[in-house]
């Protein structure tokens, strides 16, 4: 009996994540560097689509934004209008994403919320990387749609035993928190 007492204590320990893919992916991360919440991503997107919607409003006079959700519209032959300012839209967020993930290494919302998007191994992404993430993230501002997204993208994350977003995942990038990324990558950041 006292044998068998003795044999429950086990030497092996777990010290890694549970699966394959968890070790892999924590050998790759620098020690210290935390994932950005998911309510941080969350308002980091509304602050840039706030933003980009006080612009183009200001500038058009909100006639852009009443082309924009006209569907109905969409059977009369105002159509190209509506077509028009989808296209519009969809292409000024791209290049809102694009060119400031390229000059700040983040949008100006996740530069609000203290969010870094780095590779997995924590450095900065490069120039090139940007343009395929930034059209990943329209998805989000496509009118009427793309909140339904943007709230199952939000339960996948939840869902995610590393919380990291389905943009994240096929970009093989990571949203961190800034202040924990290691010195020569806070250094990149603006």
């Amino acid at each position: 009996m006292a044998q068998a007492l003795h044999m429950a204590d086990s030497p092996v320990s777990v010290h890694k994540p549970g699966t394959m893919a968890q070790a892999a992916v924590a050998a790759t991360i620098p020690e210290g560097m935390l994932i950005a919440p998911i309510w941080k991503r969350m308002v980091a997107l509304a602050l840039d689509a706030f933003l980009i919607t006080l612009i183009i409003a200001a500038v058009s006079r909100m006639t852009f934004y009443n082309y924009l959700m006209a569907v109905d519209l969409l059977l009369t032959a105002q159509a190209p209008y509506v077509l028009g300012t989808w296209i519009i839209h969809l292409t000024f967020y791209w290049l809102y994403f694009k060119y400031t993930g390229r000059y700040y290494g983040r949008s100006l919302g996740q530069r609000a919320m203290r969010i870094a998007v780095v590779k997995n191994d924590g450095s900065l992404l490069d120039v090139e990387r940007w343009g395929r993430r930034a059209v990943y993230k329209v998805k989000y501002v496509i009118p009427f749609l793309g909140v339904l997204l943007g709230l199952w993208d939000v339960f996948k994350t939840w869902k995610h035993e590393g919380k990291r977003s389905p943009i994240d995942l096929s970009n093989n990038t990571m949203a961190a928190v800034d202040w924990s990324l290691p010195i020569e990558t806070r250094g990149g950041l603006r």
